[in-house]
C-alpha cells in the first residue's frame, strides 16, 4: 500500500485513517513532538490535519520530503495577515481589516473600522480563542502583547454563517460539497446542516470564491472556506487548508466523505462529484461525557475521539442522515434528552432550520 503520512495525530488524522482503507492506502498520523523520525520513501505522500505546527526534529524532517503536498501554502494561510492580504489581492470579499502594528492604537482602529473592532491573533486562536474585542464606548485599549501580533477586523452584522468544502487535484479539477449552515457558540462549532434548499442560490458565488483561492495557491486536497452571509453576499471569515469540522456530515451524507476526497486528491486518485444522500445534521460533542444511548438512536453515526473530557473540548460528533427530513427531526428529538441542558438551544436551532428548508 502507498503510505500517506499525516502531520498531526488528532481526530482528523484518525478519520483520515478510517477513510484510507477502501482506497488501499495506508495513513500514518505523526505527533509533531515524537522523537523517532519515520523512514519516508520518495514515493510516499505527506499531508496535514493542521495548518500550523511547532518547529521540531520531526516537522523539519517532513519539510524536506518531496512528497509534502502544499508545503509552501500552510504557513501563508495559517497567518491571518497573509491570508487577508491574499484575499484582498484576489478581489474576494472579506471583512475590512487592518494590521495591528507596534504603533497601532484603539482610537486609530475605531476611526477606520468602526465602534466594535475584533482583534485576532495572526496565528492560532481557533474555536473562539485568540480573539479580543475593542469596544469604543468602553474605552478598551489594545493589550501590549497584541501589538505586532494580530489583525483587527470590522464587526460584520451577518445574518448567518455558512461554509463550503471543496477538493482540487493536481490537474486543477475541482469538486464541491453543498453549502453548509453552521451554528457557533463562543466561537466553537456546535452544529451543521447540509444541504439546505434556501441557500442553494448562493452555491455558485461560494464556488467561484473558493475556486479562485485554490487555483491561485495551486492547492491540492480538501480546503474549507467559512463565510458570513450579509444579505445575499458572502464574506470570507476564515480558510482552512485541510479537512474541516463543518464537513464531518459528509461521512454519512455524501457518496465520498471529505476525508476520502482529500486522500484521493493528494494521492492522485480520481476525485468525483460527491452525490449527496438526503438530509444531514452534525452535532458536535463539546465537553460532555460519552453516553452510550447515542448509539441506539436511528439514523445516527457516532464518533468518539477518545480524549480526556474537559470543558470546551471537542470530544466527538454525531452525524444524523436520512432521505426523509422528518426522520432526521425524529432522531434529533430522541437524541435531545441525552445531551446537557446547554444543548437545548442547539437542538431548537437545528429543528427550526430544518422546518424552513
Amino acid at each position: 500500500m502507498p503510505k500517506v503520512w499525516v502531520l498531526g495525530a488528532g481526530q482528523l488524522g484518525a478519520m483520515l485513517q478510517q477513510a484510507a482503507y477502501p482506497l488501499a492506502l495506508k495513513v500514518v498520523p505523526l505527533e509533531p513532538e515524537q522523537e523517532t523520525l519515520p523512514d519516508i520513501a520518495s514515493e510516499d505522500i505527506v499531508t496535514v490535519e493542521r495548518e500550523q505546527w511547532p518547529d521540531t526534529p520531526l516537522t523539519q524532517h517532513l519539510a524536506k520530503q518531496p512528497g509534502f503536498i502544499n508545503a509552501d501554502i500552510f504557513g501563508r494561510i495559517a497567518d491571518r495577515l497573509y491570508q487577508k492580504t491574499m484575499l484582498d489581492e484576489l478581489g474576494i470579499n472579506t471583512a475590512p481589516w487592518q494590521q495591528v502594528t507596534a504603533d497601532s492604537s484603539a482610537e486609530a482602529l475605531h476611526n477606520v473600522l468602526g465602534e466594535d473592532v475584533l482583534l485576532k491573533r495572526r496565528t492560532g486562536g481557533y474555536d473562539g480563542k485568540g480573539q479580543f474585542w475593542l469596544y469604543q464606548d468602553q474605552g478598551d485599549e489594545i493589550p501590549s502583547d497584541w501589538l505586532d501580533a494580530a489583525i483587527a477586523e470590522k464587526k460584520i452584522p451577518f445574518k448567518e454563517e455558512l461554509s463550503l468544502v471543496a477538493a482540487r487535484d493536481a490537474n486543477g479539477q475541482k469538486v464541491f460539497y453543498p453549502l453548509t449552515l453552521n451554528l457557533h457558540s463562543n466561537g466553537i462549532l456546535m452544529a451543521s446542516i447540509s444541504p439546505l434548499e434556501r441557500v442553494k442560490h448562493l452555491q455558485g458565488q461560494a464556488e467561484t470564491m473558493l475556486s479562485t483561492i485554490m487555483d491561485a495557491t495551486n492547492y491540492i486536497g480538501v480546503m474549507a472556506m467559512e463565510c458570513f452571509r450579509v444579505g445575499d453576499e458572502l464574506i470570507v471569515n476564515e480558510l482552512a487548508p485541510r479537512v474541516h469540522n463543518s464537513g464531518h456530515w459528509t461521512q454519512a451524507g455524501a457518496c465520498v466523505s471529505q476525508f476520502e476526497m482529500h486522500l484521493r486528491a493528494v494521492s492522485d486518485l480520481p476525485i468525483k462529484s460527491p452525490e449527496v444522500r438526503g438530509h444531514s445534521v452534525m452535532i458536535n460533542v463539546i465537553g460532555v461525557e460519552r453516553d452510550i444511548h447515542w448509539l441506539s438512536i436511528p439514523s445516527t453515526q457516532c464518533y468518539w475521539y477518545g480524549k480526556d473530557v474537559r470543558p470546551g473540548r471537542k470530544l466527538g460528533h454525531i452525524n444524523i442522515n436520512h432521505p426523509q427530513r422528518h426522520a432526521v427531526q425524529t432522531a434529533l428529538s430522541k437524541l435531545k434528552p441525552y445531551l446537557p441542558e446547554n444543548y437545548l438551544a442547539v437542538f431548537d436551532w437545528v429543528q427550526d432550520e430544518l422546518a424552513k428548508s
